[in-house]
């Protein structure tokens, strides 16, 4: 996975000392220990760059990996399933990468329409993939403990989250909900969410192993202290 790095030249030329510490570790190393996929890899990495907030290195390692390792519609994806992780705020800016390096690579946008939902039926449609993956019994329970004047809350998370985002095609659970984990565990500080998404990649089929893995790529991005508290709640299951 060394070609991920290749588009960091300045770091190259002008610190090649650390660039070769990095590379080594960053770009070979971590994969002897990963099981993830070459795809999974970069839908981890890219996930991780966008809650860390550095474009620069989206944009490099987007430009390495684009029609090589993931599709524009897959990026498209990763990019919508953000949102209701990281919040707007902070995805903003990589709309804005991913249309410069769509533009440089001849990627016509806008890409086709991807949604599975309406306003009428979002709410429904979103309740099925949380009772899905959370299970009916937690999921009717936080409903019905929400205290009064927070219990928008859970009907955001029902039609915006769960039926605008996750019911849309281009990704399918396993990936969404692996991205979902990396995308929480970069942010830190939100363990309960954390713990709530290592159980939903369980329902969907992903395991623990596949949970290591992919703090195991991303540790070089996000630090060890944020990889370890990962793996303490993974533990936890």
């Amino acid at each position: 996975m060394e070609y991920l790095f290749e588009n960091f030249e300045r770091i190259e030329k002008n610190d090649p000392e650390f660039y070769e510490i990095f590379k080594n570790f960053a770009y070979g190393e971590v994969f002897d220990y990963s099981t993830l996929t070459k795809k999974e890899s970069v839908l981890a990495t890219l996930a991780s760059l966008i809650a860390c907030q550095s474009p620069k290195a989206f944009k490099k390692i987007l430009m390495s990996s684009l029609e090589k390792d993931i599709t524009p519609e897959e990026v498209k994806e990763l990019l919508y399933q953000s949102v209701p992780y990281v919040g707007f705020g902070r995805a903003h800016n990589f709309f804005g990468v991913v249309i410069k390096v769509f533009d440089k690579k001849g990627i016509e946008m806008p890409l086709d329409n991807r949604s599975n939902t309406t306003p009428e039926n979002r709410y429904k449609k979103g309740r099925e993939l949380q009772d899905k993956y959370f299970g009916v019994e937690m999921i009717q329970a936080m409903n019905d403990n929400a205290p009064e004047g927070q219990k928008h809350f859970n009907t955001f998370l029902e039609g915006y989250c769960f039926g605008d985002f996750y019911t849309r095609d281009g990704l399918n659970d396993q990936q969404r909900e692996l991205i979902t984990f990396v995308f929480i565990a970069t942010l830190g500080g939100c363990e309960n969410q954390l713990r709530g998404h290592t159980q939903g990649n369980l329902s969907v089929g992903n395991t623990k192993e596949k949970l290591i893995s992919a703090i195991t790529v991303v540790l070089p991005y996000i630090g060890f202290p944020r990889s370890l508290n990962a793996l303490s709640i993974i533990n936890e299951f």
